[in-house]
C-alpha cells in the first residue's frame, strides 16, 4: 500500500540470515542515497533489546522500541530496511518487499565463515529450507509487493541491485507528488 504523504519509497529487504541482506541494502541506500536501518545494528547500537540469547548468540530485539525509534523517518520514505524477520513491522512502512533466497550449500559454507554455533546454523538452514522468510512476508504484506531474489554469488547481488534500482526509478515517476 503506497502512502500518498511519501515522495519516496521504502524498501525491506528481509532473508534468512547470511543471504546478503545488508550488502544488498547498502549498495542500493549508497547508490540511491536511502537511509538504511541494519537492524541487528540498530538493535544493538542503541541498545533496542531486551538481552542476550546465549543459546543464538544475538540481541532479543524489542520490536517496540525499534519501532519508535524508526517510525518518523519511515513515514517520510527513502528508506531501506534489512532483517532476517518482516512481521513485526507496520506494513504501511513498505512499498517493496525484496525477500533474498540461497541456496543451502552456499548458506552453509556462509555460517562457517562466520563462525556460528552449530544450533544456529541448523536453525538458520532449516529457516532456509521451509522458505520461513517468505512465508512470513507473504503473511504480513500485500503480495503485489514481494519479490523473491536469489542470492547466491555476486553475480546475483549486482543482478539485484539493478532490478530494485529499477523499481525504485519506476516508482517515483509514477508516485510523483
Amino acid at each position: 500500500m503506497n502512502n500518498p504523504k511519501r515522495n519516496r519509497p521504502n524498501i525491506l529487504i528481509t532473508g534468512t540470515p547470511g543471504t546478503g541482506k545488508s550488502s544488498l541494502a547498502e549498495a542500493i541506500a549508497s547508490t540511491l542515497n536511502l537511509n538504511h536501518f541494519d537492524i541487528g545494528k540498530l538493535v544493538k547500537d542503541k541498545e533496542l533489546h531486551e538481552g542476550w540469547d546465549d543459546e543464538f548468540q544475538c540481541w532479543v530485539i524489542d520490536e517496540d522500541k525499534v519501532i519508535d525509534e524508526i517510525d518518523p523517518i519511515m513515514i517520510q520514505g527513502g528508506c531501506i530496511v534489512d532483517h532476517h524477520t518482516s512481521e513485526w513491522f507496520p506494513e504501511r512502512w513498505f512499498d517493496l518487499v525484496v525477500v533474498l533466497r540461497t541456496d543451502v550449500e552456499n548458506l552453509y559454507e556462509r555460517y562457517e565463515k562466520r563462525n556460528y554455533s552449530q544450533i544456529k546454523i541448523t536453525n538458520n538452514i532449516d529457516c532456509e529450507i521451509m522458505q520461513v522468510c517468505l512465508d512470513e512476508a507473504i503473511r504480513s504484506y500485500n503480495e503485489k509487493i514481494i519479490k523473491e531474489m536469489q542470492s547466491n554469488s555476486i553475480d546475483d547481488n549486482e543482478e539485484n541491485q539493478t532490478q530494485v534500482i529499477e523499481w525504485f526509478k519506476n516508482w517515483i515517476q509514477h508516485n510523483e507528488i
